[in-house]
């Protein structure tokens, strides 16, 4: 199995369309590329500790490529805007692919270089080494679980 991490606004939705995806195992929704580890969503929404919301694809990649995620990527989300997707504005609302390692930050510039083509050298999405990620779902229980 194989790890992606992206970030392409709001987790929440990209989640649910990758999970569907024939060859995902598991995904999970998190923060990735920020100052610290962990961090809390009321952290994250303050600006300052740089993280974006991330999804975290496990998939299988004899059915699913990275290139083909890269793809489906780029189309689930406006990859010209910066820091921002829609309504939701903010640095951790960026376009950004996490690498794990040295092929898959080959293969994410090559992606990037076809859409940037075809957004006539518009796209935003920046392309940085996997740091600090943590799972969003364990630190928001215990954000609500502190104000209960």
């Amino acid at each position: 199995m194989e790890i992606a991490i992206l970030a392409l606004g709001c987790f929440w939705g990209p989640e649910e369309k990758f999970s569907k995806l024939d060859g995902v195992i598991n995904t999970e929704v998190g923060y990735c590329g920020g100052k610290t580890n962990p961090t809390t969503y009321e952290e994250v929404c303050s600006g300052t500790t740089n993280h974006a919301e991330v999804v975290k694809i496990e998939f299988d990649e004899k059915i699913i490529s990275y290139e083909n995620l890269l793809n489906k990527f780029f189309d689930m989300h406006d990859p010209t805007t910066l820091n921002s997707q829609g309504p939701d504005i903010g640095t951790q609302y960026r376009s950004e692919i996490f690498f794990i390692n040295d092929k898959q930050k080959k293969i994410a510039e090559e992606i990037k270089l076809i859409f940037d083509k075809k957004y006539n050298g518009k796209v935003k999405t920046n392309i940085s080494k996997e740091i600090n990620y943590c799972k969003a779902e364990d630190y928001h229980q215990k954000y609500i679980q502190k104000r209960n």
